[in-house]
């Protein structure tokens, strides 16, 4: 045994060497030739004559597939079987060779690469393990192993163990012999340190560790004597020593059947409670063991507690008394259905009404679920309802197996019951009647239901159901395939004390900003008693430690699902003036477009994720709390700090950098394995959780889900290719109350927020909701905010499944803009049914400012929106998108010559995607429509059909409405031609002379004078004044007005009607009736105009033609034309055609508008009153021309206080009551009944 150890110690050293002068040989260094570790590993062939010893026959060594964990020990290997053979591997080419046979895998594609291409790496041994430790050994390895080395203790592990795992990292350290021996002593057990201690401190690192043995042999005999177990860490709960040295625990075989075989009957067993007060004091007194009442022995070293969990009891002994402790029946079983099998610890309660499943658990482990045909409401032991709400969920009947031969088919209720997973109730019980045997605590099953319905499966399913006394949370049993790594889930590993590392929690306060100093809370009493064991535990865990810091938070505790209570410390002044780390948290929707190709997953859950990172030596002293019970401070990162979650993202990230988007994503401690094949997950499972055992990080085994095909994250179901709502998340807002205040409405809000990607429509359908939350509205729940809150509840019980989004197929995107809002959905094609399936739903409301923009710019805002939601999928894409749209206009923008400065902007935006648009009619695009209506100003107004009305009906009408003013006014006013007009009817009256195509939606003066001519009431201006200024249409189409800056040259001023004319020309308008543009002419005298459609910007012939033909043949020939340098007016043409009728050409100055201000004014009221009604589709323009001449012409002009038209013609013409219509205009005109209608409402005075 000891030429063995030396021999072992030798190849240790020599590939210390050897790796010594790899890495100089990686650096460029030269460095000495390496000396040979044995003297037989020199060349050594046989001479003529000579006979050798025969070579020893070794075992080959383990073969090598490029695990960079396995790469030492691989190369250790080799060199301990090159030294037993030296005559077969005499030289270099040899052992590269033999090296080479050995690799595998990824290691075996690199070398044959190295091969084929004649590397010269090949002709050296030293070079060829250089190159291979540059390829598959760790490139940290010495800070690895400093990290390991420090954190390594002796615990109550054999010295000998420790000096093993101290070897292994001690060689990788490069340290010196006084860091070695300090670092050693360090990580002694205490009762070696003091032996150590009482006499000279060892100086080299040999003496210290033969000095250590010797004291541990000793104290280790010395406890044999005691009778007592000096490590009751080695039984099967102990946790490993070191970062890489797990201690291997006996586990019971995994069947491939259900259940285990087993020839024992069910046994009930019970679960030991707290000690009644009495009976501790009775213990205390006469020095029993305070966990079994024994003498001899203390609890701590109690022979009962530490019996090995892992074998079931066959026999369990009642108590003497009742009162001495609470008993819970509790037995294992197994739940299976379609190809999986889940085994579980289910409590027998007579007070349940139903059988219960722990829904976490089962949205875990993908039970399959459906919802209740009634939802039912539970109380508890008080008396009070399930805090959760009602039970809208249940299982589908799965199959129960318990007992030897027990199987039936059960169907659960869901509620959250962490503690309890499986509860088996008071139904269960009257059907099946078990019969316990209370003396030798047997269950068995002879009712008639039993034998007849349960127990005729073949004998050879059975499982082992004897109840485990221990009642903890039962949750998934770790794979067989993972057991190698059962210490990451050790509970006891995150009750130690974590290493200081370079991802210690900082906390660096503003400059100058007061130490926070908060108040104590009053707490209730079982409060305080939480507080106590709080304390207590975390101080010899050594997680906090006494404080005199100045600084100090208070603490309370709020309620846990479980009704537990959860301590919090209030920071919050501490983080209101600390430095906020801002390291960024990921995208929870864009980590789940990360899976496109994942079949399988797997889900690990961190325990006491943040008391795994320490506090920045130095800062303890800033979290340090107040209670009554003292003064404390942590020493580990505790919850409610602002730095953490940034601190914890930034570790979890560096340990798994290089694998993160590869199959794994992480947020905070909530990590998720993904693979497209089985057999690759498995090996992706064993790396993420050996990166977990290297940098000390521990697992919560029952929140874990291990090669699943369905499984739920962070909010989601995740499944092959699509992406679902969870349904506990769905339960909970589908069963929320109606909010009844502001922030409840708040709270709704931001819950269902999260999913809006599933909901269509979704901000327009919440637009009542919130507008409940702004702050200048009152809150008042209205009829149709009630109609939003439940059709949004609705929805999200009916939202669609999504896909997965596949870079590897084109994506299309359907858009769609309305008044209010715009929407999109991004699809892909389906290769099973060739449709177009949803990725993604958005919609947006569109601001104020985005309201005034025409309906080109509102498509185009569309398509900008759905590119900047989904950039980082469009971007770059591998094949063109398609984009839909209802404009059609919109085909052409790539390609269009002139652009508007908005236009302008989002065209180079544009340029970062590969994507054509393609016209689609609205009567096609209509889910991406759906998505951009919304509802009117006021919902609760009922809008009518639109109806053609028979004659009659205005007449009744107009009848009605004078009659009513008649009616209402007690005396005319001094001009016979007025009605005095009463409040009631002051509102129509006013949006008669304002609102009504006739009226055109004049300005303040021009309405008050046409109002004034038929009406009178006293406050008539005031209130003409505030209408105009409230009106919303006024508002929004018309530009602001200013003083002209600087001094302008005026014409002449005309002194006779239509013989100094204006003309100009509006241009690019929608199309309508084959028309794009007017021409636009005005009598300079009069102020009268007419607008001419036209199809588009005309030449110079067909201008003086269409001037000869609506100019010159009503009101003869004018003597000047004043008009801009249009090519039309420019031309030779239009100067003969002026020249030969004697008319002067006035051609404006060179970007001088002004000259012809007069028409560029009229042309401002013409597209106003166009904007005011024209169709939401702008193609009815041409048919409201007469109106607008009409109404333009019968206004006032401020210049000659009169109707334009009173100074070529002898009357003013007088509207009364004008009935809006309903209908298209074409078929306005084609009736000639309505034609009558509405010649009748034009009453000339």
């Amino acid at each position: 045994m000891g030429t063995l150890t030396q021999s072992l110690q030798e190849v240790q050293s020599t590939q210390a060497q050897f790796q010594s002068q790899l890495h100089d040989l990686q650096a460029g260094r030269p460095g000495p030739s390496p000396p040979l570790p044995w003297s037989f590993f020199a060349s050594s062939a046989p001479s003529g004559g000579e006979v050798h010893t025969p070579e020893p026959e070794v075992p080959m060594p383990d073969r090598f597939n490029g695990d960079r964990k396995l790469f030492q020990d691989f190369i250790t290997s080799c060199l301990l079987y090159f030294s037993l053979k030296p005559r077969t591997y005499t030289n270099d080419h040899v052992r590269i060779q033999m090296v080479i046979t050995l690799l595998t895998g990824e290691a075996r594609t690199w070398a044959h690469t190295l091969i084929h291409a004649q590397d010269p790496t090949l002709n050296s041994w030293l070079s060829f393990l250089a190159s291979m430790e540059t390829m598959f050994g760790d490139p940290f390895k010495t800070d690895t192993a400093q990290t390991a080395i420090r954190a390594l203790r002796q615990g109550r592990h054999p010295v000998e163990e420790y000096v093993t795992s101290f070897r292994k990292y001690a060689l990788d350290t490069a340290w010196n012999e006084a860091a070695l021996v300090d670092q050693f002593r360090r990580g002694l057990a205490d009762h070696i340190k003091d032996e150590i201690a009482r006499g000279d401190r060892p100086r080299i690192l040999e003496e210290i560790i033969l000095l250590s043995i010797s004291v541990d042999r000793r104290w280790r005999e010395r406890q044999l004597e005691k009778n007592i177990n000096p490590y009751p860490s080695l039984l099967p709960q102990t946790r490993r020593m070191g970062s890489n040295t797990p201690r291997p625990l006996a586990l019971p075989p995994v069947s491939s059947s259900p259940l285990a075989s087993s020839e024992e009957p069910m046994q009930v067993g019970l679960i030991r409670g707290h000690l009644p007060p009495a009976e501790l004091e009775r213990r205390r007194k006469e020095n029993c063991c305070l966990y079994c009442g024994r003498l001899g022995h203390v609890a701590r070293t109690c022979p009962e507690k530490i019996r090995p969990r892992g074998k079931p009891l066959c026999h369990v002994q009642l108590p003497r008394s009742p009162s001495e402790s609470t008993y819970l029946l509790s037995f294992d079983i197994v739940l299976q259905w379609e190809d999986k099998k889940i085994p579980l610890r289910a409590m027998i309660d007579s007070g349940a009404s139903n059988c219960i499943l722990d829904s976490s658990l089962a949205h875990r482990v993908c039970v399959p679920v459906h919802n209740k045909e009634y939802p039912i409401k539970i109380q508890v032991v008080d008396g009070s309802s399930l805090s959760s709400g009602v039970v809208t969920h249940e299982t589908l009947p799965i199959q129960v197996w318990a007992g030897p031969r027990h199987q039936e088919t059960l169907s659960f209720d869901l509620i959250p019951s962490p503690m309890f997973p499986v509860i088996l109730g008071i139904p269960w019980l009257r059907q099946h009647d078990p019969m316990i045997q209370w003396s030798t605590g047997l269950i068995s099953f002879p009712s008639p239901y039993c034998n007849q319905n349960c127990l005729n499966s073949p004998p050879t399913l059975s499982v082992n159901t004897v109840l485990d006394t221990n009642m903890r949370k039962t949750g998934v049993q770790l794979p067989t395939c993972y057991q190698e790594y059962k210490d990451v889930f050790d509970e006891i590993g995150v009750e130690t004390l974590p290493p200081h590392r370079k991802y210690d929690c900082p906390i660096d306060l503003l400059p100058g900003a007061a130490i926070p100093f908060g108040r104590i809370y009053p707490l209730s009493t079982p409060e305080l008693e939480v507080l106590k064991t709080y304390i207590k535990e975390n101080l010899q865990k050594g997680f906090i430690r006494p404080s005199t810091s100045p600084a100090g938070a208070g603490i309370f505790f709020i309620g846990k699902k479980d009704g537990g209570l959860r301590p919090c410390v209030d920071f919050r002044e501490l983080n209101h003036i600390t430095i906020k780390n801002r390291y960024p948290l990921p995208l929870i929707p864009e980590l789940m477009e990360r899976l496109q190709t994942a079949t399988v997953f797997s889900k690990i859950d961190l325990r006491g994720a943040y008391n795994l990172v320490r506090i920045r030596e130095g800062d303890e002293w800033k979290t340090a709390f107040r209670t009554r019970y003292g003064h404390f401070e942590y020493v580990v990162m505790p919850y409610g700090l602002c730095n953490a979650p940034g601190t914890f993202q930034h570790l979890v990230n560096d340990v798994f950098r290089d694998l993160l988007d590869r199959f794994v994503i992480i947020y905070l401690d909530d990590i998720l394995i993904y693979s497209p094949t089985l057999e690759e997950h498995q090996r992706n499972v064993e790396e993420v959780l050996s990166r977990l055992r290297n940098h000390q990080l521990y697992a919560k085994l029952d929140k874990c889900s291990f090669n699943q095909s369905r499984i739920s994250f962070l909010g989601y179901i995740l499944s092959p290719g699509k992406l679902e709502m969870d349904p506990e998340k769905v339960a909970a807002i589908h069963s929320w109350p109606t909010p009844t205040n502001k922030k409840e409405v708040q709270r709704f809000l931001g819950f269902s927020n999260f999913y809006r990607k599933f909901i269509r429509n979704f901000s327009h359908i919440v637009q009542p909701l919130t507008r409940l939350t702004k702050n200048h509205e009152k809150f008042r729940w209205a009829e149709d905010t009630q109609k939003a809150f439940l059709k949004l509840k609705d929805l999200f019980t009916s939202a669609p499944i999504l896909e997965q989004p596949d870079p590897n197929h084109p994506y299309f995107l359907e858009v769609d803009a309305s008044e209010n809002a715009t929407g999109a959905i991004l699809s892909q094609r389906n290769l099973t049914s060739g449709n177009l399936h949803p990725i993604a739903f958005y919609s947006k409301r569109l601001n104020p400012a985005e309201t005034r923009y025409d309906v080109g710019d509102k498509e185009l805002l569309a398509i900008k929106r759905g590119f900047d939601e989904w950039r980082h999928l469009l971007e770059g894409s591998l094949y063109p998108i398609t984009v839909y749209t209802d404009h059609q206009n919109l085909e052409h923008i790539k390609t269009a010559k002139r652009l508007r400065p908005r236009q302008a902007r989002w065209a180079l935006f544009f340029t970062r995607f590969n994507f054509h648009i393609t016209y689609r009619p609205g009567s096609r695009n209509g889910k991406a429509d759906a998505l951009s209506r919304c509802y009117s100003v006021d919902s609760t107004i009922e809008t009518s059909p639109p109806t053609i009305l028979q004659q009659k009906h205005f007449t009744t009408v107009q009848s009605t409405l004078l009659s009513r003013l008649k009616k209402d006014s007690k005396g005319q006013s001094s001009n016979k031609q007025c009605l005095l007009v009463s409040p009631n009817n002051l509102m129509e009256v006013l949006k008669n002379v304002h609102d009504s195509p006739l009226a055109g939606h004049g300005g303040i003066r021009k309405t008050l004078h046409r109002t004034r001519q038929l009406y009178h009431w006293p406050s008539l201006k005031k209130d003409v004044t505030e209408y105009i200024r409230s009106c919303p249409e006024c508002n929004r189409m018309k530009s602001p007005k200013c003083k002209p800056v600087g001094l302008l040259q005026p014409l002449p001023t005309a002194s006779t009607p239509w013989r100094d004319l204006s003309i100009d020309f509006i241009v690019d308008l929608p199309p309508s009736q084959g028309n794009t543009a007017i021409m636009v002419v005005v009598d300079r005298f009069s102020k009268m105009a007419h607008f001419l459609p036209i199809p588009g910007l005309p030449t110079a012939n067909e201008t003086a033609s269409l001037f000869l033909k609506e100019i010159v043949r009503l009101h003869g020939v004018p003597s000047s034309i004043v008009s801009d340098r249009g090519v039309q007016f420019t031309s030779k043409v239009w100067s003969a055609f002026c020249q030969s009728l004697n008319i002067k050409i006035h051609l404006s100055s060179s970007h001088h508008p002004q000259t012809n201000g007069q028409t560029e004014r009229v042309n401002q009221q013409l597209e106003q009153y166009l904007r005011c009604y024209s169709s939401y589709q702008q193609d009815n323009w041409s048919d409201l021309l007469p109106t607008a001449e009409f109404a333009y012409n019968s206004q006032t002009h401020d210049s000659i206080h009169k109707p334009r038209s009173l100074l070529t013609t002898d009357s003013i013409p007088l509207r009364f009551q004008i009935r809006q219509l309903q209908v298209p205009s074409r078929r306005l005109i084609n009736d000639s009944d309505t034609c009558k209608i509405v010649v009748n409402n034009f009453l000339w005075h």
